[in-house]
């Protein structure tokens, strides 16, 4: 435990405070000192007690102005946060969506070009009767002419 020697409305007091403290225990005591002296230049002196008791009551009321600003900023996070985390859950489902439509997509081209390549057989087995059946009637055409 370490002893910090502070001074407080020109009076000074030893105080106790945790190893490693004895900096922010100053500050603080600075801190209290300067809102009293100014309590105390404002107010007059109307008493040691009371002047505490003031200069207390103007430290809650900051405390508590400051700690209900924290809420509100923690509070407007954590809509943030849930606003995020709804906006992630869209952009997953949206991109599942891409994906299946994508799927469905790739599915019909595969369709499309199975069903080419089925037309493109029948076309040429067309082309290749049609071909046989030329040179048959040429042929036969021929066979007719030498016989004349």
């Amino acid at each position: 435990m370490a002893n910090v020697n502070v001074k407080f409305n020109n009076k000074d007091y030893l105080l106790s405070c945790d190893d490693g403290q004895e900096e922010s225990l100053k500050k603080l005591a600075i801190f209290l000192d300067k809102k009293y002296s100014e309590l105390k230049d404002k107010l007059g002196n109307i008493g040691e007690n009371k002047l505490l008791l003031i200069t207390t009551i103007q430290l809650i009321d900051e405390y508590f102005d400051l700690k209900q600003k924290v809420t509100l900023q923690k509070n407007k996070l954590d809509e943030i946060s849930n606003k995020f985390k709804e906006i992630k859950t869209l952009a997953i489902e949206y991109k599942k969506d891409k994906d299946t439509e994508i799927q469905k997509l790739n599915d019909e081209l595969e369709k499309f070009k199975k069903m080419i390549e089925t037309n493109n057989n029948l076309y040429e087995s067309m082309l290749d009767k049609t071909t046989q059946s030329l040179e048959k009637i040429i042929s036969n055409t021929e066979s007719l002419s030498k016989i004349q």
